[in-house]
């Protein structure tokens, strides 16, 4: 039998704890957001309840770039859009990658979402990313450039290379983000200014790096 105090109420404990499974959530930050709950009006946790309880009915992916869409929704409206140029296809890992980009307001191409990076230690191979259908979109939209705006990172350079691989002599320009990017960091987490001028000056990829 255990006979130990529960110092906190079993609804606030299993908050922090759903919190703290959040990435980047430690435990003392889990508490903390937890704590606020408790402290703020009820308005607040049933606006956050409804919020997350919509996500699953309320998103879904644009069947040809992989970007999150309202449900329902074929086509993201970054690529539907006529102002946007569909030979230019910036090759991302995540949906927030999309996100980062736009917020730099220098580009005005197209996206399309791997959904990961190649990643053997974390079991993600590149049969599970969309880099098939991007080859297919490179066929149909008549793709002139391929921007691989994916990390600089161990995973990101081998998903570009793969990627690289895939599209064979297609007569496509295959550029990389400009190395303004510090390594290791997140492209939703860059700066845009940095990042901005990572698109702006982007690198065509030579011939050695593709073999």
């Amino acid at each position: 039998m255990n006979n130990n105090p529960k110092i906190l109420p079993p609804a606030l404990s299993n908050l922090i704890e759903a919190f703290n499974a959040l990435p980047g959530v430690g435990p003392r930050t889990a508490e903390r957001y937890a704590y606020w709950f408790v402290r703020h009006d009820q308005g607040a946790a049933d606006r956050l309840a409804a919020a997350l309880k919509s996500l699953e009915s309320g998103i879904d992916y644009c069947k040809r770039t992989f970007a999150l869409v309202p449900a329902g929704q074929e086509l993201s409206e970054l690529y539907t859009d006529e102002r946007r140029d569909k030979r230019i296809i910036a090759v991302v890992a995540e949906p927030f990658d999309i996100l980062a980009i736009e917020k730099t307001g220098t580009y005005k191409g197209t996206y399309h979402v791997l959904g990961g990076l190649v990643s053997p230690i974390d079991g993600i191979g590149p049969e599970q990313l969309h880099i098939p259908e991007l080859v297919k979109r490179i066929d149909e939209d008549l793709v002139v450039e391929i921007i691989l705006a994916t990390n600089a990172s161990v995973e990101g350079e081998s998903t570009a290379l793969y990627i690289q691989q895939q599209i064979g002599v297609r007569p496509v320009k295959i550029s990389r983000l400009a190395r303004g990017l510090p390594i290791g960091v997140d492209l939703e987490y860059a700066d845009q200014i940095t990042l901005g001028r990572a698109i702006e000056h982007r690198q065509l990829l030579s011939d050695a790096e593709m073999s």
